[in-house]
């Protein structure tokens, strides 16, 4: 099992090299509060002094650091050409190809690259230092250094730096793959240490964390760390191991590392002896050791999925973004294929990616012909802006100065053209739903097709505006024909239609039906001469002649009017004796009492008796008026007078109450307009899909291959158009990288065997 350590430094040297983090390899995380002892116990369990020291924060970098067991006889790690075949022990970091024996200047290159990057005055900084350290003297450990938590900032600190420092250190120990070592010192009650606390966060149930506790030589006089050594004042799972540091003034006086270890098991002994076995810096090694061979143990199984998973991925990713342009024409024009099969594809719906959370596409023509035009059209009532009154000026005005029999036909076209009209808006707006459609459709025509457009931008770019003049200019044509459809339909009013004839016989019978009903009678010419003839009760008696007819005819109309003479005392009426008038504003009928009547010829009562009957009662028929007085007089001078208008002005149209003639009219006309509207409309609702999938989606369809290539086939521009995007070139890099480091670590985990692995 010793050999899955080193497994587990190969890996870490792999991802190193191109700074990936998504793989969370098993390793061992140092947390501590400032000068709490950390780099002490790193250099204990080192051997060599080889970190920078001081008071106030000394690390201002996380320290990855590979402590790997070798010997003279193992030429795994030696090499002659390093020149480490005759060395004992030696150091090397990973951002140099030196090797350092010197390790004073390990510790001095620390300073210069922590300096580097995070400044000469107390700044901190997440980018890891990487050193791994060869010796016959250490145990296979990988372990991370990070910066002690601190609360105030000092130097060129910023306000925020326990923040910075805390988000720091939890970005280490929150791997669920790493296991943490709180260091905390003895001289300080644990109830208030920071690693700990922050251990708990991340490890509630402390399966990963081992406690160390440093500076066992500090504590006051009559105290002891027996209660805190066994548990009983915050147990942790995986132990409490106590150590005792080497002091500031041992490291000036340069006090080796093997007589602090004498000092320290010496002290174990005089202090702490029935716990002397169980705590120290070598039995901190050995359990250290076990701890991260057990872990990395259980965590190799999911480590080889997830490595595996990620080839997958990253292989998938770097196919993406294709290979490096060789045949520029080629590509060109293999390109140009890929868009129209993806476009016309996306059309069709046989698009290999289908999207699943909208429709797009042809689905989405489809939805606006069936769903939004059809709905649209089907909300246009027949009547929608006609009102009664409508309908019954356009049957006056259809009428002329005769009043009409019958409803005019030209009333009826007249309001059915108004109404058509109203399709034509909705049919047009389809249209831009369409052009609309299939102007996005560039936006979902295949993965593939997508990473081609993201990796040539200006490739793209033309692609896009091609696609967007060829569907201009299909506009025009496919608006000019939907308006032929409405003015094909305008132009002809076909009342022999199908459909139409069979409503427009229903009317007619209806209405015959509504004149039977009423039963008015209607008397002929012969029924007054057999009213007028005495009765017989002979069947066969002759009948009377013509002339005998309009004798009797005459003799009762002058009957009538006598009668009405007695009643009236009516005149003939002149141009002379007539009076002017004013219409009546209200109802535009002339009043009866401002017609004067005058005369007293005998003859006109009997031949002038209809016009009296217009005329109507005058109070004061024997009185003449004023006007009447005025002409009469001789010695009155004539004086030029308007001419008399007897029409009233021109009503202004109310609402009123429509006679029952006037509603059966409007109502016919209702019927039929409805009847036509529906078979118009239909109409309109099957051609306008079909004008719209010939005149564009289908020309766009057929032509859009022929249009790209005449437009972007062009020797002088496929260098422009082929150009790559530097953001493409280099995300194709880095998944290479990746992918190489991926191949690289899924060898060496297939090399551990299972034997390895117990």
């Amino acid at each position: 099992m010793e050999a899955l350590i080193p497994v587990i430094n190969k890996l870490q040297d792999v991802f190193n090299t191109v700074g990936a983090d998504a793989i969370q390899l098993p390793q061992i995380v140092v947390v501590g509060a400032q000068s709490s002892g950390k780099s002490s116990v790193l250099e204990s369990l080192v051997g060599r002094s080889f970190l920078p020291r001081g008071t106030g924060i000394v690390t201002r970098r996380p320290l990855v650091l590979q402590l790997v067991y070798t010997t003279r006889d193992d030429n795994q790690y030696r090499s002659a050409e390093t020149g480490t075949l005759d060395l004992d022990e030696w150091a090397q970091f990973l951002h140099k190809k030196e090797i350092y024996t010197d390790f004073d200047r390990v510790r001095r290159e620390v300073d210069e690259e922590t300096a580097r990057i995070a400044g000469h005055n107390k700044g901190v900084s997440n980018d890891p230092i990487r050193l791994r350290i060869y010796s016959d003297k250490v145990v296979n450990l990988t372990v991370v250094d990070l910066p002690g938590l601190t609360k105030v900032p000092v130097g060129e600190q910023p306000e925020d730096i326990e923040m910075q420092i805390r988000d720091m250190v939890l970005s280490y120990i929150g791997n669920p793959n790493s296991i943490i070592l709180a260091v905390s010192p003895a001289n300080m009650d644990m109830a208030v240490s920071e690693s700990l606390k922050l251990a708990k966060e991340v490890d509630p149930d402390g399966r990963r964390t081992l406690a160390v506790i440093t500076k066992l030589d500090l504590m006051d006089a009559g105290t002891d760390a027996i209660d805190i050594l066994c548990g009983r004042v915050i147990p942790v799972k995986l132990g409490i191991i106590g150590v005792v540091n080497r002091s500031q003034q041992d490291i000036i006086d340069n006090k080796s590392i093997n007589d602090s270890l004498r000092d320290e098991a010496a002290f174990l002994q005089r202090k702490y002896p029935t716990l002397a076995n169980r705590n120290g810096t070598p039995y901190l090694a050995k359990t250290l050791n076990r701890l991260l061979m057990h872990h990395i143990r259980d965590c190799l199984p999911e480590l080889k999925t997830r490595v595996t998973m990620m080839m997958s991925q990253f292989q998938t990713l770097l196919n993406s973004y294709g290979d490096d342009v060789k045949d520029k024409a080629q590509t060109l024009l293999q390109i140009i294929t890929k868009f129209n099969a993806a476009y016309c594809s996306t059309i069709e719906g046989t698009a290999r990616n289908i999207e699943t959370t909208e429709l797009c596409g042809g689905a989405r023509i489809c939805y606006i012909f069936h769903e939004t035009f059809g709905r649209t059209l089907d909300s246009i009532h027949p009547l929608a802006g006609l009102t009664q009154m409508d309908i019954l000026t356009a049957i006056r005005n259809a009428t002329g100065p005769r009043p009409a029999l019958f409803v005019p036909e030209v009333s009826f076209e007249l309001l059915v053209k108004r109404q058509i009209r109203r399709l034509e808006e909705p049919s047009l707006r389809c249209i831009e739903l369409v052009h609309e459609e299939m102007q996005r459709i560039i936006q979902f025509c295949g993965t593939e097709v997508q990473q081609e457009m993201l990796r040539f931008p200006k490739l793209h770019e033309k692609i896009v505006d091609v696609v967007t003049q060829l569907l201009r200019r299909r506009l025009p044509p496919t608006n000019a024909m939907i308006e032929n459809l409405v003015a094909v339909e305008l132009a002809y009013i076909n009342t022999k239609h199908p459909d139409f004839i069979r409503d427009a016989s229903m009317v007619s019978n209806i209405t015959n039906e509504e004149e039977k009903a009423r039963n008015i009678p209607v008397r002929r010419a012969h029924e007054y001469d057999m009213r007028d003839q005495p009765k017989s009760s002979n069947s066969t008696a002759p009948v009377a002649p013509p002339c005998r007819k309009l004798k009797s005819l005459r003799l009762l109309l002058r009957e009538w009017g006598l009668k009405l003479r007695k009643w009236f005392g009516v005149f003939r009426i002149t141009s002379k004796n007539m009076t002017r008038y004013q219409p009546d504003q209200q109802y535009g009928r002339m009043p009866p009492n401002d017609l004067m009547i005058v005369g007293n010829s005998k003859e006109a009562a009997n031949s002038n008796w209809f016009s009296s009957l217009i005329a109507g009662p005058r109070p004061e028929a024997n009185a003449p008026s004023k006007e009447m007085s005025r002409e009469s007089s001789p010695n009155t001078t004539p004086t030029h007078q308007k001419p008399v208008n007897l029409l009233p002005e021109v009503p202004i149209q109310q609402t009123r109450k429509l006679t029952e003639r006037e509603t059966k009219d409007c109502e016919v006309i209702e019927r039929l307009i409805k009847s036509y509207f529906y078979i118009v409309r239909k109409s309109i609702q099957d051609m306008v899909p079909k004008a719209v999938m010939h005149f564009l989606v289908n020309y766009v369809k057929d032509n859009l291959q022929s249009e790209l290539v005449k437009h972007l086939y062009r020797t002088d521009e496929i260098d422009s158009f082929l150009s790559e995007s530097p953001e493409i070139a280099l995300r194709r890099k880095e998944a290479a990288e990746m992918l190489k480091a991926l191949q690289n670590a899924n060898v060496i985990i297939g090399e551990i065997r299972e034997t390895h692995m117990w």
